[in-house]
């Protein structure tokens, strides 16, 4: 729709800069099966992120179901319901069992002071989300982790970039799993990653992307086909050589964001967190007692072609799809149900206005 403001827009490298990235691909006619551009953007994203061991997938839930699947998970795993379909859904694909913790209210991550309630024999990890940009308590999960010899993977598909007292994302946990998809800071239009600290993972994970094929005639292994693409990963390499550019512009419009709704009764924004480099990834805004609902400034937006969108809701154990499944029950996350019912992320793109967000606070506050 014509002057639409969509929640997301995806940000891309000068049109000329990527034609020029893919040109060598019309001559050597290689376009998948792992070419230049894949093992490009693998040394240019370790680079970037710090971290010793990355493999990349076709998306980021390819990516969470086999970094699961070469862990040999099994039995249980805790996590949380405030998360998109793919967290959930790749735990129950891989044939385990949910067991689901709510959230703290602050930055809407797991609530660590919960999680050993909740472990028991069948427990084999734990798979934490890292929500918004908003780094988990790491250093508390990793306490409990050891104390119960648990894996631990982080989905951490909002938090490219991120670093907490220099530390890259990318290195907290076994393992932790990256969505480049179109709306995300950093994309490849379509794809993912997972980044380790075993480096004996890569051979497993190559043999799951990759049908288990070896050469033309070996296939000592079975697997599938989740690998990225040579179109894909030339959109990585130029989007992150502009992606420090990208979070400064995106810093300016989660600024102006700040300054015109903080401090207004019945508006809760999220606190910045100590020691952490955040990337900007979203704007979500808790509407607690406000003089309207979050489902009638989701309404009066719309109205004026502003699509924001109820980011996450509904809770995934409340998913239609689980009913009547043990667990699968949204009143047992109380403050994860309250935070799905009251919350709203506003439109957040690099190239978002300063204009057109003073107008969707004038909306808002109006």
């Amino acid at each position: 729709m014509k002057n639409t403001i969509n929640v997301a827009r995806s940000s891309m490298p000068d049109f000329e800069e990527y034609c020029n990235e893919i040109k060598g691909l019309w001559d050597s006619r290689f376009l998948t099966n792992m070419g230049e551009k894949h093992l490009q953007l693998e040394t240019d994203l370790k680079a970037y992120l710090g971290t010793p061991n990355i493999t990349l997938f076709t998306n980021g839930h390819l990516a969470l179901e086999n970094i699961i699947t070469a862990l040999d998970l099994h039995g249980e795993i805790i996590t949380s319901p405030f998360t998109f379909a793919s967290t959930t859904h790749a735990i129950v694909r891989c044939g385990c069992t949910p067991v689901f913790c709510d959230i703290n209210y602050d930055d809407y991550t797991i609530d660590v002071s919960r999680i050993e309630s909740l472990i028991t024999e069948k427990t084999s990890a734990i798979i934490p989300i890292h929500v918004y940009g908003n780094l988990c308590d790491t250093d508390g999960i990793k306490k409990i982790a050891d104390k119960y010899d648990l894996k631990i993977i982080y989905d951490a598909a909002h938090t490219f970039g991120v670093r907490k007292n220099d530390i890259s994302s990318a290195n907290f946990g076994d393992a932790s799993m990256f969505s480049f998809h179109a709306t995300k800071v950093f994309h490849t239009i379509e794809g993912g990653a997972v980044t380790y600290s075993n480096p004996t993972l890569k051979d497993k994970l190559n043999d799951l992307k990759n049908f288990g094929i070896h050469g033309p005639e070996n296939v000592p292994a079975i697997g599938g086909n989740a690998k990225m693409n040579e179109f894909a990963a030339a959109m990585g390499i130029c989007n992150l050589r502009h992606i420090d550019v990208e979070i400064e512009k995106r810093s300016r419009v989660y600024s102006c964001y700040t300054e015109l709704l903080s401090g207004i009764s019945g508006i809760k924004l999220c606190s910045p967190q100590p020691d952490v480099k955040p990337n900007y990834a979203y704007f979500p805004v808790v509407f607690d007692e406000y003089k309207y609902s979050r489902d009638k400034v989701f309404d009066i937006l719309a109205e004026n072609n502003i699509i924001a969108r109820k980011y996450f809701y509904p809770l995934t154990n409340s998913f239609e799809c689980y009913t009547g499944r043990p667990g699968f029950n949204d009143d047992e996350t109380p403050i994860a149900k309250f935070t799905a019912e009251h919350v709203l992320c506003l439109p957040m793109y690099a190239d978002l206005s300063l204009e057109d967000v003073e107008r969707i606070c004038t909306l808002i506050i109006r």
